[in-house]
C-alpha cells in the first residue's frame, strides 16, 4: 500500500488532484450535514446544472470558465434561497425549476456552439486528474477559504440549522446565515464539477452527512465523522481510480455508498443492543 501510494504521488497530476481533492471534499462534507439537517440536500445538485450551464456560455463566449460559472451559481443560489423561503414556490419545486432550465439552456447553447468538447464534458461528467495548476490553485484558495469562513459563522450555522424560528427569535438575523450557507454551497459545487461532473457532485455533499448520521447523534460528532468519511471515500476512490482506470467522481460515489451500507449496518447493530 505505501509503495502504491508513493507511485501516485510521484506523478504531479495526482498530486494536484489529491491536494485540491481533499479540500473540497472537506468542504463539501461539512457543508453538506447542514444541507441535509435543513432538507436543502438536493440543492447541490440544483446548482450544479446552474453551473452545467454557465460553462457552455462561458466556452461559446470563450472566456474563462470558473470566472463565470461561480458568480452565476452564487447568484442561482440566492435566488434559490429566496424562492424557498416564498410560500409560492416550494424548495423542491424550485431547484427543479433551475435544474432543469438550467441544463436544458446548456446543452441547447453546446449543440448550436462549441459541440461536447473535453473541457465541457471534464465539467459534466468530472475529471479531477486533467486539472491544471490554475484550477489547483483557485480551488485550494477559495476552498480554505470557504473553510475559515464555515468555521468563523459556526455557531450562528448551528442555530438556524436546527431551529430557526428560535435562532430569529433571539435576535440573530438568518437570512443573512441563510445566504452565507447558500454562497458556500455555491462556491463548494463550482469546484467539485471539475472533481465529480454536475451528474455526480451532489453526492459528495449528501453521502458523507448520511453516512455520519447511521452511528453519530450530535453535531460536532457528525461534522467530524462525515470530514472522516469524506476524505476517506476520496482517498480510496482516487487510488481505485489510478489503479484500475476507472472514471474518478464515479470510483468515488461508489466507495461512499458502501461506507453508507457498512454505517447503516453498524447503526443498525448498535440500535439492537441498546433494545
Amino acid at each position: 500500500m505505501i509503495d502504491l501510494m508513493t507511485e501516485m504521488v510521484s506523478y504531479p497530476f495526482m498530486v494536484r488532484a489529491l491536494v485540491a481533492g481533499i479540500l473540497i471534499s472537506l468542504c463539501a462534507s461539512v457543508l453538506g450535514v447542514t444541507l441535509v439537517l435543513k432538507r436543502y440536500s438536493m440543492i447541490g445538485d440544483g446548482l450544479s446544472h446552474v453551473g452545467f450551464g454557465a460553462l457552455a456560455i462561458a466556452a461559446a463566449l470563450n472566456m474563462a470558465p470558473l470566472a463565470v460559472a461561480i458568480p452565476i451559481v452564487i447568484a442561482a443560489a440566492i435566488i434559490l434561497l429566496r424562492l424557498t423561503e416564498s410560500s409560492k414556490i416550494k424548495g423542491d419545486a424550485a431547484i427543479a425549476v433551475f435544474s432543469t432550465g438550467a441544463l436544458a439552456i446548456g446543452v441547447t447553447i453546446v449543440s448550436l456552439t462549441t459541440g461536447m468538447n473535453a473541457d465541457l464534458y471534464s465539467y459534466m461528467f468530472g475529471s479531477i486528474l486533467a486539472m491544471s495548476m490554475s484550477d489547483v490553485v483557485l480551488s485550494v484558495v477559495l476552498s480554505i477559504l470557504v473553510l475559515i469562513l464555515y468555521v468563523f459563522l459556526y455557531e450562528k450555522i448551528f442555530a438556524v440549522t436546527f431551529d430557526e424560528t428560535f435562532a430569529r427569535a433571539t435576535g440573530t438575523k438568518t437570512g443573512f446565515y441563510n445566504m452565507a450557507i447558500a454562497v458556500l454551497t455555491a462556491v463548494t459545487v463550482v469546484l467539485g464539477m471539475k472533481m465529480m461532473g454536475a451528474m455526480l457532485i451532489s453526492s459528495l455533499i449528501i453521502f458523507p452527512g448520511l453516512t455520519a448520521m447511521r452511528i453519530c447523534k450530535s453535531f460536532k460528532s457528525v461534522i467530524f465523522c462525515a470530514v472522516a468519511v469524506s476524505v476517506i471515500s476520496f482517498v480510496i476512490g482516487i487510488t481505485v481510480s489510478y489503479v484500475y482506470a476507472t472514471p474518478a467522481g464515479a470510483s468515488i460515489v461508489i466507495v461512499d455508498i458502501i461506507l453508507f451500507a457498512l454505517f447503516s449496518i453498524a447503526g443498525w447493530i448498535r440500535s439492537g443492543f441498546k433494545r
